[in-house]
């Protein structure tokens, strides 16, 4: 019997690497708002050309910031929870671009010290906007 399981546990990874699924874990923490305007920002300066379109951006708190290395990266995000109920937009996840650095963004954020400061255009997105700050699952991709 414990020959079948193994089979089959290898079977399903394999299924899963080939299909692309990731099977890395999303790390978690928390994501306050911040509104326009975003220029300028920690990682492009004046250059809103550097910016994607649709809006979907994130300033990094000092966990994700990475000396600014994390300028450009990319991350998943998906609300989890918040500290009133009904907040999160069930089974949403997002992409956002890092383009700044929390802590010396032009605009302020809703809420101190948290993972990720989303432009409000994200932040709307995962949520219903009744909340300061959010506790989120984030990866980067």
């Amino acid at each position: 019997m414990r020959s079948h399981s193994v089979v089959t546990v290898a079977a399903a990874t394999l299924l899963t690497t080939l299909m692309g699924v990731s099977t890395a874990r999303a790390d978690v923490g928390t994501a306050a708002h911040y509104a326009p305007p975003y220029l300028p920002t920690a990682c492009y300066g004046k250059d809103g050309t550097r910016l994607p379109s649709g809006g979907l951006v994130a300033a990094a708190g000092d966990g994700v910031w990475d000396g600014g290395a994390a300028c450009g990266r990319t991350y998943q995000v998906r609300c989890v929870s918040a500290a009133q109920p009904g907040v999160c937009v069930p089974g949403r996840t997002i992409q956002v671009e890092i383009v700044d650095y929390a802590p010396s963004s032009v605009s302020p954020a809703s809420a101190s010290s948290t993972t990720l400061v989303l432009s409000d255009t994200a932040f709307d997105a995962v949520t219903r906007r009744t909340a300061e700050s959010i506790t989120i699952e984030f990866q980067e991709v």
